[in-house]
């Protein structure tokens, strides 16, 4: 789950850390809505998402689920990938253009190109890697990506301690500034984004599955491409790069197992899994692929997949079905404190989220219209 709450920070670390106080409030209900899903598995002997939410609303449940993990993931795997290629080939951003790390090694040639570098990727890495059937195979790549991310931060934290010591950067904003009804709106932007980064409740039981035994777990760039004014800045922009790139690229397969793994269950749902049938795993792998690389391509802007995924399927499987299931409590277990934190996750979750897409498509019509 670590890697998935990390990667929003670490791509938008602007944006989280002007809107701390609602990542702050956030936090508590998604360990709530985390442990409701753990809690309520136990007594109907169910060892995945789909399968509590079955166990509380039937088959209709179960489908509804897993049709929401399939447009989330494919929606999460194309914004991987679109990062991908932001940071190794550069991306263009309302004019202007920041250098990935080929360009700014080799310059602008055809094979430093964003879709060229994605195929190569794709080739060697992502499909060697998608070809494990079990996630427990993915431990050690898992551990060399946080790693990665680990030094990603700990650069981070050093390059803005050595600058605020100097005095060339502002200290950093505890609270965001509101003026305007606009600018209150407007904090609502970074719910997508939040819903995101924290979304990890399908992986949470086949990641407890498959473990030896049931540990507490630990709690765990925007474009480094110009002069930091730092000792040594050009070669810890280089090792900002390469770091966090390769942790993109090992977090890939984490995400799509999941995907691949509901798409399955969607369209043979009373066939056996797919561990035993080699020509339908390397089918959906191959075609989930395809579709996901051609939206990285053609997708122009990553808030786009992270608008239509995290303000619509991404709040119902963080927030709105725990809370369903806790509400219905078809095994008269939860608490009158779990009822009334449900309600409460559902207001708070419709609320953001109306407010959120108000507010983008606000900003988008005031654009359209300004330019």
């Amino acid at each position: 789950m670590v890697w998935e709450m990390i990667i929003g920070h670490l791509y938008y670390q602007e944006l989280t850390t002007t809107h701390q106080w609602r990542t702050s409030k956030e936090l508590p209900l998604l360990e709530a809505s985390v442990e409701m899903l753990l809690r309520f598995s136990k007594p109907g002997s169910s060892f995945s998402y789909g399968d509590v939410m079955g166990d509380a609303f039937g088959t209709s449940g179960r489908v509804l689920l897993q049709i929401c993990i399939v447009i989330n993931n494919i929606g999460a795997v194309i914004i991987y990938l679109i990062i991908t290629e932001d940071v190794i080939s550069g991306s263009t951003s309302s004019g202007i253009h920041h250098a990935g790390i080929l360009e700014g090694w080799f310059g602008e040639l055809w094979w430093t190109g964003r879709a060229f570098v994605l195929l190569v990727i794709t080739t060697f890495v992502f499909i060697p890697l998608i070809c494990f059937k079990r996630i427990d195979s993915l431990r050690f790549t898992s551990a060399i990506s946080f790693v990665l991310a680990i030094v990603f931060i700990v650069v981070l934290i050093g390059v803005t301690i050595y600058k605020l010591i100097e005095g060339s950067i502002k200290t950093p904003t505890w609270f965001p500034n509101v003026d305007s009804t606009t600018s209150f709106l407007n904090l609502f932007t970074a719910v997508p984004v939040l819903v995101c980064a924290y979304l990890c409740h399908f992986n949470v039981h086949t990641i407890e599955n498959e473990l030896g035994d049931s540990p507490r777990m630990q709690d765990v760039l925007s474009n480094f491409d110009t002069n930091l004014a730092v000792p040594y800045s050009s070669i810890i922009n280089n090792i900002v790069h390469i770091s966090y790139a390769l942790h993109i690229i090992l977090i890939f397969p984490i995400i799509f197992h999941p995907l691949r793994l509901n798409l399955d269950g969607l369209l043979f749902p009373t066939e056996n899994p797919f561990v035993s049938h080699n020509i339908r795993f390397a089918f959906l792998s191959m075609g989930l692929l395809v579709l996901c690389l051609s939206g990285a391509i053609y997708i122009p802007s990553i808030w786009i997949a992270f608008e239509f995924t995290g303000a619509t399927v991404g709040v119902m499987l963080l927030f709105i079905f725990p809370a369903a299931i806790t509400l219905r409590d078809c095994h008269s277990i939860a608490t009158r404190k779990d009822k009334l934190l449900s309600i409460v996750m559902i207001i708070v979750a419709l609320f953001s989220n109306v407010v959120a897409m108000y507010s983008n498509a606000h900003s988008l019509l005031y654009d359209s219209s300004s330019s």
